[in-house]
């Protein structure tokens, strides 16, 4: 008797489950407000989509099942964020796709420039401020491979299977030695050291990767940017802005 092939138990990837998510936009500003890389409670992300605390429960728990958020149990608090630098990197490339919202308010626009000038992508700098970095790095040869520029002809071919991954920047000796001595501690582990994001303002690369998350933790611990209570907007403050023109040779202005 021929035995029968056993058919596989997992079939093609159900984008449609995700994509439903994602469809609605209390859902994508919950995403969006976690994407700086903190753990923030329900109550406050309730606020930053502008529902009740019943309904961003009952968002929260979908977003979790799904694999897109992580639960952390503090007391009887329970704090949610992006389950992975991939679920950034997710939301990264669809901010770039979609149409920008109008702005309506002075509040907003504000924000807006704000998120412009200088914000978090998930665990690393974004915005002017970290493409101007990004740029320092490369004239400085610290890191080699690219020039940081986003050419859509050039990059075209390999980022549809692996967007942000088809320049292949790297890190040289003397960039160890430079970020070494301005205090950036060099990671190890299995997380790629360097990659970099198309930023979706300025059209140009930022750091990301293990080495990206070590260049934003020493700005945060020296004291040259801060995070404001909520939002990916970070603030440039006075010790940062002599740092940046004496580290980096970056004239910042806000």
């Amino acid at each position: 008797m021929r035995e029968v092939a056993e058919l596989p138990t997992r079939g093609d990837a159900d984008i449609a489950a995700v994509a439903s998510l994602l469809a609605d936009p209390a859902r994508c500003k919950v995403l969006l407000a976690l994407n700086d890389g903190r753990a923030l409670p329900a109550s406050v992300l309730a606020e930053e989509a502008g529902i009740s605390r019943s309904t961003a429960s009952s968002h929260l728990s979908k977003l979790t099942e799904a694999g897109l958020l992580s639960v952390e149990t503090h007391g009887r608090h329970r704090y949610y964020r992006l389950a992975g630098p991939e679920v950034g990197e997710l939301l990264e490339h669809l901010v770039r796709l979609a149409p920008p919202r109008p702005v309506k308010s002075l509040r907003e626009g504000t924000r807006a420039a704000r998120l412009r000038s200088a914000r978090t992508c998930y665990d690393h700098l974004a915005g002017r401020l970290g493409v101007q970095i990004m740029d320092s790095l490369l004239q400085r040869r610290v890191l080699v491979g690219g020039d940081g520029r986003y050419d859509p002809r050039r990059d075209g071919h390999d980022a549809l299977s692996s967007p942000g991954h088809d320049v292949r920047y790297e890190l040289t000796s003397r960039g160890r030695a430079f970020l070494t001595d301005i205090g950036v501690e060099l990671p190890g582990g299995r997380r790629p050291l360097v990659r970099y994001c198309i930023d979706w303002t300025e059209q140009r690369h930022h750091l990301s990767g293990a080495l990206g998350r070590a260049v934003l933790d020493r700005t945060l611990s020296a004291g040259w940017v801060k995070r404001p209570p909520r939002g990916r907007a970070v603030i440039v403050t006075d010790a940062g802005r002599a740092a940046l023109a004496d580290v980096f040779g970056i004239d910042w202005e806000t």
